[in-house]
């Protein structure tokens, strides 16, 4: 359960940071905007909370695990947001612009969505 409340969690962080910089700034479609959050969502969870956070160190290392999972999360953003946009909303002006800003956006974001993950998520399912 604690694994659904997070993902919710990331999703809704991720939606609005990508509804303030998409929708509000570039002027991408909402619908489009949800498209890619569900899909960042899924992938970031997958990959970088689930993967390269819980691998980048032991349980004590918090300040490295969490460096090396946001930068790989802002990556991650950057390259996903910029190919999505690109492929749903071909011939805008800026799409890297947006996918740069967004992905910095979430990176901070990340980085206390990871605190949270290692207290209320990862200390229940038995690696703590």
């Amino acid at each position: 359960m604690e694994h659904i409340e997070a993902i919710l969690l990331k999703f809704v962080m991720i939606t609005a940071m990508l509804g303030i910089i998409l929708t509000g700034i570039f002027d991408i479609s909402f619908t489009e905007t949800l498209i890619i959050s569900v899909i960042l969502t899924l992938g970031a969870y997958v990959l970088g909370d689930m993967m390269i956070f819980r691998m980048s160190g032991d349980e004590t290392e918090h300040t490295k695990r969490n460096t090396i999972a946001t930068i790989s999360d802002i990556g991650l953003s950057f390259f996903a947001i910029w190919l999505l946009c690109e492929l749903m909303v071909s011939g805008k002006d800026g799409l890297a612009m947006a996918a740069f800003i967004s992905a910095l956006l979430i990176g901070a974001g990340e980085w206390f969505f990871h605190v949270y993950l290692d207290k209320r998520v990862f200390a229940y399912d038995g690696h703590k």
